[in-house]
């Protein structure tokens, strides 16, 4: 591993913890050369599916792509950013899970919406008024009034 403080390639693990998820481990290590300790997460690498966009491309899956909406929606709102973390893994995890080589935006960005409204009802809207193009304000209100209706 690289020194992140001066780029030497030899260290030693000092410390090894596994997540709370179980899906990962982070070690502490030491620099050999310089003596400074730094942080490395590991995760198992699995593939996931390529996501078919509603004009037919194929896009690798990103991750940070979804992180990046989810934050968007959630700006301004009192969700930690620890929350947010987790919402893309259990995304993730459950794309993951579903085994496929390939899945459609549509059902990845309904897949979010879903995550989006157990979080927070104005992230909700917010996201749907981008992933859903609203054409004009009576859209954007029918998808307020369902919202609302489902919370009686």
């Amino acid at each position: 591993m690289k020194c992140p403080f001066c780029g030497d390639l030899e260290d030693k693990v000092i410390d090894s913890r596994s997540s709370k998820d179980g899906y990962s481990i982070r070690r502490r290590r030491e620099c050999i050369s310089c003596k400074k300790r730094f942080t490395t997460h590991e995760k198992i690498e699995e593939t996931l599916p390529a996501i078919i966009k509603k004009d037919g491309r194929r896009e690798p899956f990103d991750r940070d792509k979804i992180l990046s909406g989810i934050t968007k929606a959630c700006q301004k709102r009192p969700i930690s950013t620890e929350t947010i973390e987790a919402a893309v893994d259990r995304i993730e995890r459950e794309v993951q899970e579903r085994g496929l080589k390939e899945i459609k935006s549509s059902e990845l960005g309904e897949r979010i919406m879903k995550e989006l409204h157990d979080l927070d009802d104005v992230a909700y809207v917010r996201f749907a008024s981008v992933y859903r193009s609203f054409k004009d304000i009576s859209e954007f209100m029918a998808e307020v009034k369902a919202l609302l209706g489902n919370k009686r």
